[in-house]
């Protein structure tokens, strides 16, 4: 289908404002053609179907709306914990920020230093990406792909003792960050990555996962307190087979936040687990966008997202369940629900399943209200107040998301930040 005229013109207009990032030539091809791509769907706008309930415009525009830094008076999210810290501000790495990238059973390099025709990255950057533009294109992804100026290369042949944490700090006012990270565990090999932190003004980030075997990857994600701050983050992951993916997302605040999963289960006895707890406030806009692919026998997936929402915020989830012809003994899962804590706020879902095998468990549902008030009244019964009363039920309803993490170190990690983030909004 051609192309508007006036998604031409809005293309070419953020194209025009960049240039591809130098390097070697494998990695200048996957731009080229990432650019191509982009240039043939258009950048995204509110009357494609996937965009219909979320705003483009901020994400796409060549300019970056300024977003105000934000001074945070607690201490940084997996502060206690024992990681390789990789530190990146406004989108470059921050080298005396880091700790050193050496460790046994992983090989980490950046992106902004790959010169070399022969990197094991070469069949990896951008080939998630672009087999995720099918059959529903992802504009944006494609844009990171082409202009990703920096980003880490991680390849895992071991269990590696402690976590890998990407720290993202926001110093300027109008910066504009595109990150394009690519990870790739081989067989038996597992990882736990980590990231935090608002990133820039504007942030467009790409990660791609290939998880080989018998391979684990486990990823916690905790997206910053700038309430200006506007993402649009990208996981495409492909799961080989008896292998594990899993991945939780804690949101607070941010005034535009769109965050895409796509999976492929391409393995037999695959596991994908994909969650997310969003707490927002005021102008505050949350899209979860998913889609997960049965395309092997006996595999599982759930996708288990909530919203907590007051003062007018919006809180959007779409998500889908693809099992493919061949694909039986599916156990899919799917939830989302959101707890509107006054009248002013919306909560807009769009679940999906699409199967063609006929020896599958597949479900999906979606419920929006607000706090039960016989619970309410039985609490504040027993002598709690009601601002308490109500902070422990919002903390019940995000339970089942935050139950998706298996560490239990830093599942009470992020129970402790859902506890401030309401004891703030208390206070």
């Amino acid at each position: 289908m051609a192309l508007t005229q006036v998604k031409l013109d809005a293309t070419e207009a953020r194209v025009s404002a960049m240039s591809l990032p130098a390097g070697p030539g494998w990695l200048s091809e996957a731009r080229e053609d990432a650019l191509a791509r982009l240039r043939a769907m258009g950048l995204p706008g509110r009357r494609d179907e996937y965009w219909k309930y979320t705003r483009p415009d901020t994400l796409a525009n060549p300019e970056v709306t300024p977003a105000a830094l934000f001074s945070a008076d607690e201490a940084t999210v997996f502060n206690d914990v024992d990681r390789l810290r990789i530190v990146f501000v406004d989108g470059v790495f921050d080298a005396e920020a880091s700790d050193d990238l050496e460790a046994e059973g992983i090989e980490i390099s950046r992106l902004a230093d790959i010169d070399a025709d022969i990197h094991w990255a070469k069949g990896l950057y951008g080939v998630l990406e672009t087999n995720g533009q099918s059959p529903v294109e992802r504009p944006l992804a494609a844009l990171n792909s082409a202009f990703a100026t920096d980003g880490v290369l991680i390849r895992v042949t071991g269990k590696v003792s402690k976590p890998v944490n990407l720290s993202y700090l926001h110093a300027s006012e109008t910066s504009d960050a595109i990150l394009h990270h690519v990870i790739k565990l081989e067989e038996g090999a597992e990882l736990t990555v980590l990231e935090n932190g608002p990133a820039a003004a504007r942030l467009n980030k790409v990660m791609e996962v290939k998880v080989a075997d018998k391979a684990r990857f486990h990823h916690v994600r905790t997206q910053g307190r700038d309430h200006e701050r506007r993402a649009a983050t990208h996981i495409f992951a492909r799961l080989g087979e008896e292998s594990l993916f899993k991945s939780f997302t804690l949101t607070a605040n941010g005034v535009m936040t769109r965050n895409e999963c796509v999976i492929e289960l391409t393995g037999d006895d695959a596991v994908a687990h994909v969650a997310g707890a969003c707490m927002g406030d005021g102008e505050f806009h949350h899209d979860d966008t998913v889609f997960i692919t049965h395309d092997a026998v006996n595999c599982e997936s759930r996708q288990v997202f909530k919203k907590v929402l007051r003062n007018g915020a919006t809180g959007v989830f779409q998500g889908k369940i693809l099992v493919k012809e061949g694909a039986q003994k599916t156990d899919g899962y799917q939830i989302s629900q959101s707890l509107l804590l006054d009248d002013d706020s919306q909560f807009l879902a769009k679940p999906e399943l699409e199967i063609y095998a006929d020896d599958v468990a597949c479900s999906h549902g979606s419920t929006s209200g607000a706090i039960d008030e016989t619970a309410l009244f039985y609490l504040r019964s027993r002598g709690v107040p009601e601002d308490q009363a109500t902070d422990l039920l919002v903390l019940a309803f995000l339970a089942e998301a935050v139950e998706e993490i298996e560490d239990e170190g830093l599942r009470e990690e992020i129970v402790g930040r859902l506890q401030g983030w309401l004891e703030r909004r208390r206070d």
